[in-house]
């Protein structure tokens, strides 16, 4: 017996959803001949027959032919009543086909309807309801009719699995084959009002809803009360169903909105999540935005799963962009900011992006403190791997922030400079950009970002910072007391100077001059050796741990921070403290008249500059001096010594100017993304059409269409292929078509490419005069594609045309290619199949690439940690270097991270960097050296192109792309 849990072929579906048979393996071995089969059918027992019918089923889908194997099961596998041997018929009975040659019922389907008959009245309710859902597949209604009582009579079954599969039999033979069972509609209504089974009246309201709207309506009417007491499978139908009512009649808004209300309190997130988008689109009151949004946030904050939780995000980051809606969100931002509780990052990093959307002058306070706490719990709790990744994150809207409302920086700025000494280089780093920024806008804080980074100057713990932290030190102290201070702390940070004789003397054991002998009395000179045994005044060894030696060891052999990267050879942070010093120096010069005290600072620097440089060619460190660090130590010493009124004016004027002038051009690029933003994000242009309900059509669906846009659009593709313009903004540009015009069969596709799948919609036209039975669309893949449907076989009339689909899986970003042919049966022939192959698809790459931004630090990680690089050489008849860069921009789909300021000019060369991301989250690198031959105006531009990304497949992908589009013709390109 079938148990209740038993799914006998196919998946749980809706109403409107018919059920897939599909086998998923092929057979191994090679057909069987048709007598050997039909023998095993007639002769074999149960597992004989049940390997016999698999076998012929594998050979139908595949195409062939069988003959007489139809009467063979009709006659020994029919009368069987073994249920795996019924689960197959099923699939059987639904590819095996029915009709002969001129189109007319095989008399064997007699047989073979008198069975459906018998199982529909089985006594096993699952036969049944597996039967009533088999009967949907049917397309002849000679072989329904006589079992449309039947059909009728489940509907009073006991079982509601019986019931709720007769009334998708009903809905669909209702749809396809309305004369077999014109009262329907009212059979169902009939159903629905005595249905106690939440399934079954889902499936009855269902049908109604597209059969007969006013009977759904009228239902809903009279129970709208008790909505709340639903099941969620049929709140969600009822939602549904409002919408489109709402929708098609505004001026029933009113009736049914107290419903949808009712629904935001329902105890299933999926009729809660429906219900709040149901009452954005009703009503753009604030108390229904408030309530939706309410909704959602809850729904994010109860739901463990993440991927719930990005979607209903979107879903408030498309509510916050409608107008006037924004408001209403920003007074809900507290409760948005419980969603960081998330430990996933990619929910953290969409909650911040929102937040920092809703920042206004009311909430900022509650925002920033909110996000202290988690800066300080991010500090306090055990390191994650995505913990540094989420500090950074909070830095970076901390910084936002801070620069929309100067006001409460003087709070943001001691925490985050607590982070400093933080492990995580990238969030110590923005850290740092935040304090440059910050200490250049805002005058009245640089006090106190001199004290803060003057008390961690000590537990920074990377170089880059340590490096950052001098430079922004030397620019911005300018007081007496601060370039002291400034001076002490890198003095401390280096230690005894001269390096060199102080490294010699810890070499050898020696202690620097000054320092008295830690224990007296001690008979061993070094009485922190390893072995060294501490000896008292009357001659007995003293008590000696191991741990305290160890310490003291460990204590003698650390050097300060700033000369322990000069002795792994880091000399760049060297050459930085020696731009430092001159600053300051020159800067004191300015503000003390007394020369003996000048002359004692200066010297004090250049004593420090020196002492750099004769540690760098002494060749004590890990890696010798760099001849670029060298030469900037010794500009130093020579501006200090002669303090030329040029170079002083450099040091101390044009630095400052520089680093403004840098901000204000990054305001200003940030000014204009977000200004582009805005305008795609415009719903309404100023110069848009207006659309006139006078002009709209009933279209074949029974929507809505707008007949003059419509008759607008052939006259402009008419236009377009008359004079020769470019359609890639056309949908007919992704028409591909797939065979000749002379071939019996034409096909062409329309390649849809959505974010994680491609829909090809194929359009069949029969060029012959007969009949094509079991026309096929038979696809295969090249690449990392998958084919996620078979399409179904069709019947092309003489000269007839259809539409077939077919739905293709992307699992990564890389090309893919899609083949295959059309095979179908002559009505008459007795000859083999006949087979037209189609031409390849070819999916590009560039559909699944976006422009995105990151940092500099962030792609220089990047480009560190990724390993498959493509190298591209430049060969193109373009001969500007900024009308190439341009051409390959809107090529690649990718984004100049180079600011244009910089490659603004007329010169030999270019470099730049580019960047892009999937849809799938894999980031691709570019790297652009570019150069034009020296007084060759008309030589084309040379050079290459340097390509990293994280998989192999998107960089040989994206390299394949740069050198097929390099040819193109300056005026296809964008200038």
């Amino acid at each position: 017996m079938i148990g209740p849990n038993t799914e006998l072929h196919g998946c749980r579906m809706s109403v409107t959803e018919q059920p897939c048979y599909t086998l998923i393996s092929t057979p191994d071995s090679d057909y069987p001949p048709p007598d050997q089969l039909r023998k095993e059918l007639e002769i074999g027992d149960i597992k004989a027959k049940i390997d016999a019918l698999k076998k012929a089923i594998y050979i139908i889908l595949n195409g062939e032919k069988i003959p007489g194997i139809l009467m063979a099961v009709v006659k020994f596998v029919l009368p069987l009543q073994d249920h795996n041997v019924k689960k197959l018929l099923l699939i059987f009975w639904e590819i095996i086909p029915k009709t002969s040659a001129d189109g007319k019922l095989l008399h064997e389907m007699i047989l073979v309807c008198d069975a459906y008959r018998r199982d529909l009245q089985h006594p096993n309710e699952f036969i049944r309801g597996s039967t009533l859902r088999f009967l949907c597949k049917l397309k002849e209604p000679e072989i329904l009719e006589p079992l449309m009582p039947s059909i009728r009579s489940c509907l009073e079954h006991r079982h509601s699995y019986v019931r709720r599969n007769a009334v998708l039999a009903i809905y669909t033979i209702y749809r396809n084959f309305d004369f077999l069972i014109p009262d329907g509609p009212e059979l169902i209504a009939n159903f629905l009002e005595r249905e106690q089974d939440m399934s079954c009246k889902r499936n009855a309201f269902m049908m109604l809803i597209h059969a007969d709207q006013d009977r759904a309506l009228s239902y809903l009417t009279s129970c709208i009360d008790q909505v709340h007491s639903f099941g969620d499978i049929l709140q969600l139908v009822i939602v549904e169903l409002i919408y489109k009512v709402c929708h098609a009649n505004p001026s029933e808004r009113s009736r049914f909105i107290r419903c949808i209300y009712s629904l935001l309190n329902a105890t299933s997130p999926a009729v809660r999540y429906e219900a709040a988008g149901t009452l954005v689109t009703l009503s753009s009151a604030p108390s229904a935005i408030k309530a939706a949004a309410s909704c959602y946030i809850e729904i994010i904050l109860k739901e463990s799963d993440n991927n719930v939780k990005l979607i209903v995000l979107d879903r408030l980051i498309a509510l916050k962009e409608q107008p006037n809606q924004e408001r209403v969100l920003q007074e809900l931002v507290m409760d948005i900011l419980r969603v960081l509780a998330t430990p996933d990052l990619e929910v953290r990093k969409k909650t911040l992006s929102l937040i920092l959307d809703l920042v206004s002058s009311r909430n900022i306070e509650d925002i920033v403190l909110v996000l202290k706490k988690e800066v300080t719990k991010t500090h306090n709790t055990t390191e994650h791997e995505d913990t540094g990744k989420y500090r950074q994150l909070l830095v970076r809207t901390l910084h936002s922030c801070c620069i929309k409302f100067p006001d409460i920086s003087a709070t943001v700025i001691p925490v985050l400079t607590e982070f400093l000494s933080d492990t995580n280089e990238l969030a110590a780093a923005d850290v740092l950009v935040f304090v440059r920024e910050a200490i250049q806008k805002f005058e009245t804080l640089r006090p106190l970002i001199i004290e803060k980074l003057l008390e961690a100057f000590f537990s920074i713990k990377s170089v880059k910072v340590h490096r950052a932290a001098i430079w922004i030190l030397g620019e911005y102290a300018t007081s007496t007391e601060d370039i002291r201070s400034v001076m002490s702390k890198i003095r401390q940070s280096l230690g005894e100077i001269p390096i060199v004789d102080d490294e010699i003397r810890k070499a050898a054991g020696e202690q620097p001059d000054g320092e008295s002998p830690a224990t007296q009395g001690n008979v061993t000179s070094n009485p922190t050796a390893p072995n060294a045994r501490l000896v008292t005044a009357d001659g007995t060894y003293a008590t000696q741990s191991i741990f305290s030696t160890a310490a003291t060891t460990t204590k003698k052999e650390e050097r300060p921070p700033l000369r322990k990267y000069l002795m792994e050879g880091d000399f760049f942070i060297g050459a930085s403290m020696a731009t430092t010093l001159t600053k300051l120096a020159l800067r004191f010069v300015q503000q003390i008249s007394n020369t003996q005290i000048q002359n004692q600072f200066c010297a004090e620097a250049m004593l420090v500059i020196t002492a750099i440089l004769h540690l760098g060619r002494s060749g004590l460190p890990q890696k010798p001096i760099s001849n670029d660090d060298a030469a900037r130590l010794g500009l130093c010493l020579k501006v200090l010594s002669e303090r030329s009124p040029i170079l002083v004016e450099v040091f101390t004027d044009a630095c400052r100017r520089s680093i403004s002038l840098m901000l204000a051009a990054k305001a200003e690029e940030e000014a204009a993304a977000q200004k582009n933003l805005e305008k795609n994000n415009r719903s309404v242009q100023a110069d848009d059409l207006v659309s006139f309900k006078q002009l709209l059509s009933r279209n074949e669906l029974g929507g809505l269409e707008d007949v003059f846009e419509s008759s607008l659009s052939q006259a402009l593709v008419g236009s377009a292929q008359r004079t020769g313009l470019d359609l890639s903004v056309s949908k007919l540009n992704k028409v591909t078509q797939l065979t000749g015009f002379s071939d019996p069969v034409y096909a062409e596709a329309y390649v849809n490419v959505n974010q994680y799948d491609i829909v090809l919609d194929v359009l069949i036209v029969n060029q012959t005069a007969d009949t094509l039975q079991n026309c096929t669309l038979e696809l295969a893949t090249l690449g990392d594609l998958k084919l996620v449907e078979k399409p179904s076989a069709i019947i092309l009339a003489p000269h007839d045309f259809a539409n077939i689909k077919a739905s293709v899986k992307v699992a990564s970003t890389e090309n893919g290619i899609i083949f295959g042919n059309i095979v179908y049966d002559v009505t008459g022939s007795t000859s083999d199949r006949n087979v037209v192959v189609l031409n390849d698809i070819h999916i590009d790459i560039m559909d699944y690439i976006m422009p995105a931004s990151c940092t500099d630090a962030e792609f220089r990680q990047m480009w560190a940690d990724f390993e498959w690089e493509n190298k591209v050489t430049v060969n193109t008849n373009i001969n500007d270097l900024n009308l190439y860069l341009q051409h390959l921009l809107k090529s690649t789909n990718m984004k100049c991270l180079t600011p244009e300021k910089a490659l603004a000019g007329d010169c030999g060369f270019m470099a730049a960097n580019l960047y892009a991301r999937s849809v799938f989250g894999e980031d691709a690198l570019a790297n652009l050296s570019l150069e034009k031959p020296f007084g060759k105006s008309d030589a084309p531009v040379t050079g290459h192109i340097r390509i990293r990304a994280k998989s192999q497949g998107m960089a040989l992908s994206l390299g394949d792309k740069i050198n097929t589009i390099q040819k193109a013709s300056v005026k296809h390109v964008v200038a």
